[in-house]
């Protein structure tokens, strides 16, 4: 969601005659899109503000949800920062800039009644894979997230909005787009929810995938379950976030769920799409979690055997209840859990990626790799893929095109491929 916005912060100050740089040397303005969700990503923000502290030419800008929970307080940590934005109101970012040149007010985090989607322009060209927020906020009040906070209160765009530029992204290249919300499967913009949003997407020619992201056990209806099964441009992948394994813990992170719940979701998508490739997330070390909490979580990694999954150590956020909790695991056993948890989701990501080895597969091809002679892509089922490119084919020609590739190797995180 931090891309999109970044997105559309530059959509936005193009209007007014700002265009990107990657030199900061070379900037009049730098904003830096900050996320909140774990201590270590709000660290890096003041971090990076001393870097450009260095630097007096450029005005400085913090976006996004360290900027709408500290508010005053970025200033006053970093005297260099001449603007402070929140996620709901950057589309004021050409007056806000203004005032800043004429010494106004340089704090803007209100939660306005008008929502910004309707003040953005038209998206600029995004490639062929693409994001689009359709959801914000979140209702849910997980003991651990910061988001209601940061985010508000749970807001769905319009279908027709949605549609809307979804079609402008497809007229500019667009050919996968990655549906967005910090609980999109909570989408209520229609009668039928995400399902009935995904359907109507589906009709229009030329997007030939579509993937949706972060998503809650609770919020995945019999309708979306049976879009996972129909709808052929919805991608066989999902990441359905579930925190742990051990019910007890569930309960003391507000998750409202328990594990036979989330298994049960697993079974009946399964029993639609049989080769849909699952991804969560996993906290160790959350309070009150003891190892036998943390043995059921391994557990359940066991049993559901995930394609990917991302994990951290819990990290307290200031105003969240879990933070208030007085039965915090130490860190020595949060690096731990997290060591032995990760080693077991590596091997389960190298064992699903070894059985594409000596396959063909379909992956869109959407910018140049790292190596001469190399693209990259994803597969259907998310799969970072880097691709060697015969010298006979034009690499500006590929790109933007979904090809079948010959998988050679696997890793973890990526697999490789030839295209000859």
């Amino acid at each position: 969601m931090n891309i999109y916005d970044s997105d559309r912060m530059a959509d936005i100050l193009a209007t007014d005659g700002y265009s990107r740089t990657h030199e900061v040397e070379n900037a009049d303005l730098v904003i830096l899109n900050t996320c909140h969700i774990r201590e270590k990503a709000a660290e890096k923000v003041y971090s990076e503000l001393g870097r450009l502290r260095k630097n007096n030419k450029p005005m400085v800008a913090v976006a996004g949800c360290v900027a709408q929970a500290e508010g005053e307080e970025v200033i006053r940590r970093a005297p260099n920062v001449d603007l402070v934005v929140g996620p709901q109101t950057y589309h004021r970012l050409p007056e806000l800039l203004r005032n800043v040149n004429q010494n106004k007010n340089s704090v803007d985090i209100d939660f306005p009644l008008e929502t910004k989607f309707s003040k953005l322009p038209p998206p600029n060209k995004r490639g062929a894979s693409a994001f689009l927020t359709i959801q914000e906020g979140c209702d849910k009040f997980c003991a651990f997230c910061v988001v209601p906070y940061t985010r508000g209160a749970e807001y769905s765009r319009p279908v027709r909005e949605i549609i809307s530029e979804a079609e402008l992204l497809v007229e500019s290249g667009a050919r996968e787009i990655t549906l967005l919300g910090q609980n999109v499967n909570a989408y209520h913009g229609c009668s039928g929810g995400l399902a009935e949003l995904i359907r109507n997407l589906d009709t229009i020619e030329g997007l030939d995938r579509i993937r949706y992201t972060t998503s809650h056990p609770n919020d995945v209806s019999d309708n979306l379950i049976a879009a996972h099964g129909e709808v052929s441009s919805l991608m066989p992948y999902l990441h359905l976030p579930v925190q742990s394994g051990s019910n007890s813990i569930l309960k003391k992170m507000n998750r409202r769920h328990v594990i036979k719940d989330y298994e049960n979701i697993i079974k009946r998508l399964r029993a639609v799409r049989p080769d849909l490739a699952l991804s969560s997330d996993f906290i160790v070390g959350h309070p009150g979690e003891t190892e036998e909490d943390f043995e059921e979580t391994i557990s359940l990694i066991k049993r559901v055997n995930f394609a990917q999954a991302y994990s951290f150590k819990y990290s307290a956020r200031p105003g969240t209840p879990a933070a208030k909790l007085t039965d915090q695991v130490s860190e020595a056993v949060k690096v731990e859990r997290l060591r032995r948890l990760q080693e077991l989701v590596g091997l389960q990501q190298l064992e699903y990626n070894k059985q594409f080895v000596g396959k063909n597969m379909p992956v869109l091809l959407d910018r140049i790799g790292r190596k001469h002679g190399q693209l990259a892509g994803r597969t259907p089922y998310n799969q970072a893929v880097h691709v060697r490119i015969s010298d006979h084919f034009n690499q500006n020609d590929l790109l933007g095109e979904i090809v079948m590739v010959y998988v050679e190797a696997a890793r973890p995180s990526s697999l490789s491929a030839s295209l000859f």
